[in-house]
C-alpha cells in the first residue's frame, strides 16, 4: 500500500547506522545517506546535539537552531565532518518535524486504527509552521556553507 509509512516494513539489519558504534572513534563507519538518516542513532553526536533540538514555538526554534548551527560551525572548525553532518541533519529534522505538526494535528500523518490511512492535511498548528521556517533557514545556511559542501561531496565520493 503506497500511502503506508515506511517504518512499517523497516529492516534494522540493513540500516547503515548502528547504535553500538562510536562514530567519533570510528568515523569511517559513518555514511551521509539521505536526508536525516541516522540522526537519532549516531553517538556521541546524538547526545551532544539532540539535547538542544526543540521546535515547540517559533522562539524556542530560534534558540534551538542558533545553538545547533553554532555546534555545526564548531564541528567544522575542528575538522569533524561527521559532527557537522549530524548537526545539519538536526537542523533539517527541525524543519521536517515542525512541518509535520504544522500540517497535521498532533503531528500524526497516518491513522493507525484505519489501516494507516493518511489523515487530512491542513489541520495542524500555525506556530509550528513559523518554527519550521526558522529551522529551514538554518538548515539551508548549513547546506550552503562552502567548507561543509566540499567536505560532504568528498565524503560521499570516498565513503558513501
Amino acid at each position: 500500500m503506497p500511502d503506508q509509512p515506511s517504518y512499517l516494513n523497516f529492516d534494522n539489519g540493513k540500516y547503515a547506522w548502528k547504535p553500538d558504534i562510536d562514530y567519533r572513534e570510528h568515523p569511517d563507519q559513518y555514511r551521509v545517506g539521505k536526508g536525516e538518516q541516522g540522526v537519532l542513532i549516531c553517538e556521541p553526536y546524538k547526545s551532544e546535539i539532540g539535547q538542544y533540538w526543540r521546535f515547540k514555538t517559533e522562539a524556542i526554534a530560534k534558540e534551538s537552531s542558533l545553538k545547533i548551527y553554532e555546534i555545526f560551525s564548531a564541528y567544522l572548525a575542528d575538522g569533524d565532518f561527521v559532527g557537522a553532518d549530524m548537526a545539519r541533519k538536526y537542523l533539517q529534522m527541525g524543519f521536517t518535524r515542525a512541518r509535520r505538526y504544522a500540517n497535521y494535528k498532533g503531528g500524526k500523518k497516518y491513522d493507525q486504527e484505519n489501516n494507516y490511512r493518511q489523515l487530512e492535511k491542513g489541520t495542524g498548528d500555525d506556530e509550528k509552521a513559523r518554527a519550521a521556517a526558522v529551522f529551514f533557514s538554518s538548515w539551508k545556511k548549513a547546506e550552503a556553507n562552502e567548507h561543509y559542501a566540499r567536505l560532504k561531496k568528498q565524503w560521499k565520493h570516498e565513503r558513501g
